[in-house]
């Protein structure tokens, strides 16, 4: 899946609670998110915490904080990778190009994204982001009707499918099970 392996960046990215303490803006959204994660589901955490075993996992997760999705999605995913004890290194976008540009959203530098990889040798195994996919499909749906970005319309079109997006997310942590569940489904598969 990986142009490139990931063996590199291990380690040399923020941890977790390091990217917290760095955040400028959205820390409120963000720790409010983190603080308010439950596990909704028993089945869910135990999924991941069976997941403790698997010395054979690390993640790369490119980020800023600066991005709404991080903020709303990125607490679920550290919340997720603390029960399953599998190491995180957080990449700040701009300072990571070459490698965002390899995980481009429909041509896009778009974040989160949340790389699974192989902990011995940095081999791609799954990737999540920037969003859930009920988010996502709006984005998608967006970008394929109004390809011109200079288009008189096209500001006004992403005023609007941006509201639709929040709608999607939905008030205070409706989104969290959602997002557990992608995760659970893509690491099924790993």
């Amino acid at each position: 899946m990986s142009l490139t392996s990931l063996k590199s960046r291990f380690g040399t990215g923020l941890s977790p609670q390091a990217f917290i303490d760095s955040m400028q803006k959205n820390k409120e959204t963000f720790e409010t998110g983190y603080r308010d994660f439950s596990w909704k589901n028993e089945e869910d955490r135990l999924f991941f915490e069976g997941l403790r075993s698997r010395s054979d996992l690390r993640v790369v997760l490119l980020a800023a904080d600066w991005c709404g999705d991080v903020a709303r999605n990125v607490p679920v995913v550290f919340r997720v990778l603390e029960t399953a004890e599998i190491p995180v290194d957080v990449m700040i976008l701009e300072e990571n190009f070459d490698l965002m540009d390899e995980y481009l959203t429909m041509g896009g530098r778009s974040v989160p994204i949340v790389l699974f990889a192989d902990a011995k040798e940095g081999e791609v195994l799954a990737q999540w982001g920037p969003r859930p996919e009920k988010v996502q499909e709006l984005m998608r749906k967006f970008k394929a009707e109004n390809p011109d970005r200079e288009a008189a319309d096209y500001a006004e079109n992403m005023k609007v499918v941006r509201e639709q997006m929040m709608e999607r997310y939905g008030e205070g942590t409706s989104i969290h099970e959602v997002i557990v569940h992608e995760l659970r489904t893509l690491l099924s598969g790993v």
